[in-house]
């Protein structure tokens, strides 16, 4: 008994909602706001994402000179970012996953403009087939549901982790996020294989090359770009998986409007074969990105151990513990306003103790207020509120390993 398409969507949806929020809920709320203050990383995230993969498309289409059916869906295909599944990734193998979380939401608004207008340039220069609209292929539908599916998700995950205030909590939503994940995947694969239009085998090389290519080489060019604009490690990581990550639903939806009999099996392959693509590459790059001390989880961990713990809770830990207090001492006679939001400071006595990330170990003294340093707003955060309450986590991340990966710790104390 075949089950109802509504059915379906709805439980794809929830599943959505689920891991979305559980890896929303995960990142601690000072690390989201530093993330959506990182330029070089979403700009660099938006151009691979939009600018530099749909032009790898367009490029295997016309050089390789496919045919119709498969170049129209591979172009479809570079063109419509991954979205929630990239978080997963992130969690599972430990990269960056508030840059991930950050990137999923701008990226998610962003696609409603650059999905249609990549496919729309990128087709007629393709196939010169101007009186082609391809782009009113596409329902967009389904990919506003998701938008507001994905914002609901962060925003209430967003709300939760900043109302509890608890590595504990961020830890049990990390779990609870991972499982949804794998739900999904297992509800993606089942829907995926019901359907039996997929063509695969017996193929020309040129199909097999050309549907590869794009994804590889653009993990190839994020890892590149990336390093050169100075990321930390898991941020590189984090960027490559939202750069080839891509959503191959969108274009089933788009293969199964525009054709039928041999020419829908030949387009339906498509899709099939980049996620095999995907899912091969991202895995073995995952990996030897976590053995060359990459990620967030040491390389000299077990991998079990790699793919069962949240590396992301514990890295926050460490950091809140490695923390410096600096203690700043005014001249006399000069005085803070209480309602200074930008000062941390004890009322009543001429002292300011101010949260910093800095190697900072001396005490200082300034003669204006001017002088005194800034924080920022996660920094400001988490001085008001103190420190969060501990995870029941059996991961220790060391300092002298998150320097290493370019975080800025105090000093090597082991913890």
């Amino acid at each position: 008994m075949a089950i109802p398409d509504n059915v379906t969507e709805i439980a794809g949806h929830c599943l959505l909602f689920l891991l979305v929020f559980g890896m929303s809920a995960t990142v601690d709320i000072g690390c989201l706001l530093k993330q959506l203050r990182n330029r070089k990383a979403i700009i660099s995230g938006l151009i691979l994402q939009f600018v530099v993969l749909p032009f790898l498309g367009f490029l295997a289409v016309t050089i390789l000179q496919m045919d119709n059916v498969t170049g129209i869906t591979l172009l479809v295909i570079t063109s419509s970012p991954g979205g929630s599944y990239s978080n997963w990734w992130c969690s599972v193998f430990n990269a960056d996953l508030a840059l991930s979380v950050t990137m999923t939401a701008i990226s998610t608004i962003v696609a409603m403009v650059m999905l249609p207008l990549n496919l729309m340039i990128y087709s007629k220069l393709a196939f010169n087939q101007a009186d082609k609209d391809f782009v009113h292929m596409i329902d967009f539908g389904p990919l506003f549901t998701s938008l507001v599916v994905v914002f609901a998700a962060i925003s209430l995950g967003v709300v939760a982790t900043d109302k509890i205030d608890s590595h504990n909590f961020n830890l049990q939503a990390n779990r609870f996020g991972n499982f949804a994940g794998v739900a999904l995947l297992i509800f993606s694969a089942v829907i995926s294989n019901a359907n039996k239009d997929a063509f695969l085998w017996q193929r020309s090389w040129k199909f097999y090359v050309g549907v590869a290519a794009p994804c590889v080489v653009a993990l190839l060019i994020a890892n590149i770009v990336t390093t050169y604009t100075g990321l930390k490690k898991p941020e590189r990581v984090s960027s490559s998986i939202e750069c080839c990550y891509q959503n191959t639903g969108i274009a089933t939806s788009v293969a199964l409007s525009m054709f039928n009999g041999n020419a829908l099996s030949e387009a339906m392959g498509v899709p099939f074969y980049y996620g095999i693509v995907e899912i091969s590459v991202l895995g073995l790059y995952c990996i030897g990105a976590w053995k060359a001390g990459w990620t967030k989880a040491p390389p000299e961990e077990p991998f079990w151990r790699v793919l069962s713990r949240s590396y992301e809770v514990a890295v926050a830990e460490t950091l809140e513990k490695n923390q410096t207090d600096v203690e700043v001492k005014l001249t006399e006679g000069i005085e803070i306003a209480e309602e200074d939001e930008e000062y941390v400071h004890v009322p009543g006595c001429g002292t300011c103790l101010v949260l910093c990330h800095n190697p900072c170990t001396d005490e200082f003294e300034v003669d204006s207020v001017d002088n005194i340093p800034k924080m920022t707003p996660e920094e400001k955060l988490r001085a008001k509120r103190g420190p969060k309450k501990e995870s029941s986590l059996d991961v220790i991340v060391q300092p002298k390993y998150l320097k290493s990966l370019g975080y800025k710790v105090k000093d090597d104390t082991v913890l």
